[in-house]
């Protein structure tokens, strides 16, 4: 199959409104995480990473008017428009867009903003984005849990290889809604400080909200792109909301990854987790890479710099992933303390620079779903 590349990408999130502004913030160990009081969308204070609106109206006012879309729409359109004012040259007439969001326009359920309540559809989110900026194909919607921003690449990556479009956008979203935060408030899933992922007293998540859009083409256009070598999701089927203790679901998204990619394990550099905080999770996480003899790998979680950003999180990642590659470096996996799964880890405790080539990333969801991505850096 032809090669697929990520030949370009930003973040917009409380660590910054550029990819840039965010691994600065990264390799500073900043988090965007804050005590969060806002009836609107909780009776109780909370730790949250959220985007001002008054910062985000001030950035997309200038490109257009902010009452004419939700938070997340103006989230999501300022990713693209910052992604494809670098690339004038992209045709929309044979670009794929793909739409990666759990939830999307949650917060309309209670349609107090004057938006028509359609709106809270996911295809109608697609939609809006599609005429925003005139794409001439049917946009693509990947809702999947939480492995959704790094399955939306490797669905781009297939309809690419497909040979029905030259290139593909994606752009994965979602916001902090009380839908959600109840949700997992009722699972006793939320920390009540900044999350320790992998470590002795976790105790759950921070949620978060953020927005991400990458350009994927079939040429590495600069020797800052990334190659997807492979990836494979595979669904354990365990619990609506809990992961097989045993991680077998995940061993076999990587493993089926591997062989698409044609590595084996040694060739990994470090792994980019989902590290999510919670029991369970953690746990399954260590079973599964100490089961793939990956334990001595160099890994992370970033969900204590943004919370879990639901369908948004793994694509973020993904972007950072890009980054590590390109400036050979790795980031600390902040929160994490002292070893608090059966399973030993190598957990990044610091920010450091080494050579780097080939990455994993790994992504894992209600449902039972689970994701593995492995990614190289381009030597063109």
């Amino acid at each position: 199959m032809d090669p697929v590349f990520i030949t370009d990408d930003e973040i917009i999130s409380p660590l910054g409104f550029s990819s840039e502004e965010n691994i600065e913030n990264l390799r500073k160990g900043i988090s965007g995480i804050r005590p969060i009081n806002d009836e609107n969308l909780a009776p109780f204070p909370f730790y949250g990473a959220k985007i001002s609106s008054e910062k985000l109206a001030e950035r997309f006012s200038s490109i257009a008017n902010i009452k004419e879309f939700t938070k997340l729409e103006q989230m999501m359109i300022l990713a693209i428009h910052k992604l494809v004012a670098k690339h004038p040259e992209t045709d929309f007439s044979q670009t794929l867009l793909v739409v990666s969001t759990t939830k999307g326009n949650i917060d309309l359920l209670k349609n107090e903003s004057g938006f028509p309540k359609k709106r809270v559809k996911l295809f109608e989110l697609a939609r809006v984005i599609k005429e925003y900026f005139q794409f001439k194909n049917e946009p693509i919607v990947v809702s999947n849990a939480c492995v959704s921003g790094a399955l939306s690449i490797g669905v781009a990556k297939k309809m690419l290889q497909s040979k029905k479009y030259k290139n593909a956008i994606v752009v994965a979203g979602d916001i902090l809604s009380e839908f959600v935060l109840s949700g997992f408030n009722s699972f006793q899933a939320l920390d009540n400080k900044i999350c320790e992922p992998y470590s002795k007293n976790r105790n759950g998540i921070n949620l978060g909200e953020a927005a991400a859009a990458v350009l994927l083409e079939k040429k590495a256009t600069s020797t800052n792109a990334i190659k997807i070598l492979g990836e494979a999701s595979v669904n354990d089927a365990n619990h609506i909301s809990g992961p097989s203790r045993t991680g077998e679901g995940l061993q076999k998204s990587v493993k089926n990854a591997l062989l698409e990619a044609n590595i084996s394990t040694e060739k990994i550099d470090f792994i980019s987790a989902h590290g999510t905080a919670t029991l369970f999770n953690d746990e399954m996480e260590a079973i599964a890479f100490h089961q793939l003899n990956l334990a001595e790998k160099p890994l992370y979680s970033l969900k204590a710099y943004y919370g879990h950003t639901l369908g948004a999180s793994a694509l973020i990642e993904s972007i950072i992933v890009k980054h590590a590659l390109q400036h050979n470096e790795l980031y600390k996996s902040l929160g994490y303390y002292e070893n608090g799964v059966t399973k030993p880890l190598t957990i990044t405790e610091k920010y450091e620079q080494k050579p780097l080539k080939i990455a994993l990333k790994t992504a894992s969801g209600f449902g039972g779903c689970n994701y593995a991505i492995i990614f190289e850096k381009n030597h063109a």
